[in-house]
């Protein structure tokens, strides 16, 4: 009998299939799932650990998610594109995603996130709900029949222990009937509320098809589901619906899953009426003002409270959250927060847009990056990039989308994630002040990487096996990163490796590329010339994960060109 960690599963699996005869294979390990309800119930201790991710280093190849099959890795949209971060709302402590071949993961040991906000929200929510008008809400002639809709974890079903709660506390009748499916994280859950004056009057707890007063949307995907748009009533079902596009299955499977917010949202539309239909974006407003996105359900809830969507007095609703004792300060806020954006949508917003996630227009795109070549390397490499750029734009036939896929292709070629460019966005560019300003200046940092220089085990993919560093690694990662000078020069460490040298060669592959589109460049070959080289903007990850994603680009690139002239050769892919 032999006992091992269950990262050599695979491998262990691999031996014993070829020993002959009966061969066992005990895996002990409680479910991270039942390990997270006994936390939240007290039964076993949080682990002070917490993963983070640099969203400078990561390249959102996807490996992460390969290696964890976890739904806590979400997308998040930068200025250089859809990038990866864990939801510590919902994390199971599983950490297998820090297997992911990438040296963005960081782990922070010594205490929970700290409840802060990036920015100084104006104290005077009080004087703000003041301002606030009235509240009308209809008179339950008969009963009232509103749907809550969401995902397990998030807390869809104290929304509909709340309303239920206020009902009762006001003497009215009320039942609520939970549909959770078969996980309670992160599986659809559809919440039946009905409330009418006297209990009689509630003849059975589900809510029959079209005939839904209002929506409580606070998931995009399920309430743009047939099982929840069937109670939808056109011109009658008032629906509240959260933007926020919160991760699918498909987001672990496809790295870059889009879940068609805009066409889910006009489905909705043309469900209950455009009329009749109100958005806000929940998550990115409970993040911004209170610190943590698992307060949108109740910012939610305050909104429709506001827009007249739950028939239950304000004093009710507020008793009911003091009753539930659970930071009840924080939820109030949120209850608070969800009634102002109801009314002043537009004021709420200007205090949380951040102008740095995404850029208004092709200067932006250009600029933003030229001046991140400078850092990366120096204002020569910075220059290169905008000349190709600008004979791009002044090409005749040339359009913006066009020159912006090229902006962006380019960029990500020449800014290559070598050794010193790790370092330099590990200790360089704010990531640990922001660290220990989310969890404090006293926390422990471990660094997860894969030096093959120090390291010669393999993983269960036979890929160098990630080693933990402590902060000791950081000066390290200084004077790496004061280095950078000597990329592509004959005192390059690591530039003589395959991958590096991969990574040059893709660059002169990719100007030839541009070359030879503004030699053919046409009304009829624009569109072609964008979609080649968008292609470029798939080679992502380190290792082995690039090294296949280059394979991928070329196999698909050599299918619409053949052998061309500014695609090399199997041979000398390899050789500047």
């Amino acid at each position: 009998m032999t006992f091992s960690h269950r990262r050599d599963l695979d491998t262990i699996q691999r031996e014993l299939r070829d020993i002959p005869g009966v061969t066992i294979l005990i895996y002990a390990q409680t479910c991270a799932t039942e390990k997270r309800r006994r936390r939240k119930r007290g039964k076993l201790a949080e682990p002070n650990k917490f993963v983070v991710i640099n969203e400078l280093v990561c390249e959102g190849c996807g490996d992460c998610s390969t290696e964890s099959n976890c739904l806590s890795i979400v997308p998040k949209e930068t200025p250089f594109g859809r990038k990866r971060q864990i939801d510590q709302n919902n994390c199971n402590k599983d950490y297998s995603c820090v297997n992911g071949f990438c040296p963005s993961f960081v782990t922070v040991e010594g205490g929970p996130p700290l409840r802060r906000v990036a920015f100084n929200v104006d104290k005077g929510l009080e004087a703000e709900l003041q301002a606030l008008p009235e509240v009308e809400h209809q008179a339950l002639d008969s009963c009232y029949n509103l749907l809550v809709t969401g995902v397990g974890g998030t807390g869809v079903v104290t929304i509909g222990q709340l309303i239920t709660m206020a009902a009762h506390l006001e003497g009215k009748g009320a039942s609520v009937l939970d549909f959770m499916g078969f996980a309670q994280k992160f599986g659809t859950v559809i919440s039946y509320i009905r409330i009418a004056e006297e209990s009689a009057t509630i003849n059975q707890v589900r809510i029959e098809p079209a005939q839904a007063d209002a929506l409580i949307g606070c998931d995009l995907v399920v309430s743009s589901s047939p099982r929840a748009s069937i109670a939808y009533r056109s011109e009658h079902t008032r629906a509240l619906v959260n933007t926020a596009e919160i991760t699918t299955a498909d987001f672990v499977k496809h790295r870059d899953a889009n879940m068609h917010a805009t066409d889910r949202i006009a489905a909705i539309g043309r469900a209950v009426g455009e009329a009749n239909l109100a958005t806000l974006d929940a998550n990115a407003l409970a993040e911004k003002l209170l610190g943590n996105t698992i307060y949108a359900n109740v910012m939610m809830l305050g909104c429709a409270w506001q827009q007249g969507l739950v028939p239950v007095s304000l004093h009710a609703l507020t008793r009911a959250i003091e009753l539930n004792a659970v930071e009840v300060d924080m939820n109030q806020q949120a209850f608070g927060w969800g009634r102002v954006a109801a009314v002043h949508p537009e004021r709420v917003h200007r205090l949380v847009d951040d102008e740095e996630t995404s850029d208004n227009n092709l200067d932006d795109v250009i600029a933003r990056r030229a001046d991140f070549l400078v850092g990366y390397q120096n204002q020569a490499l910075a220059d290169r990039y905008t000349a190709l750029v600008q004979r791009v734009r002044d090409a005749e036939f040339s359009d913006d989308d066009l020159v912006d896929a090229i902006a962006r292709s380019y960029f990500k070629l020449l800014s290559y994630k070598d050794e010193y460019e790790v370092a330099r966005l590990h200790t360089q560019t704010g990531f640990l002040d922001s660290v220990r300003w989310q969890y404090g200046d006293k926390t422990k940092l471990r660094f997860h990487l894969a030096p093959p220089v120090f390291n010669s085990q393999k993983d269960s993919r036979g890929r160098p096996r990630k080693r933990e560093f402590g902060a000791w690694i950081l000066p390290v990662f200084r004077i790496l990163a004061g280095m950078r000078s000597l990329r592509g020069t004959k005192f390059d460490l690591f530039g003589m490796t395959a991958e590096r040298r991969m990574e040059r060669a893709l660059i002169v592959e990719f100007e030839a590329l541009i070359e030879h589109i503004l030699a053919n460049l046409s009304d009829a070959t624009r569109a072609q010339a964008h979609d080649d080289v968008t292609q470029y903007m798939d080679i992502r990850g380190y290792g082995s994960v690039k090294e296949q994603a280059v394979k991928d680009v070329h196999a698909r690139l050599s299918n619409k060109w053949g052998q061309s002239t500014f695609l090399p050769d199997k041979k000398s892919r390899m050789s500047p």
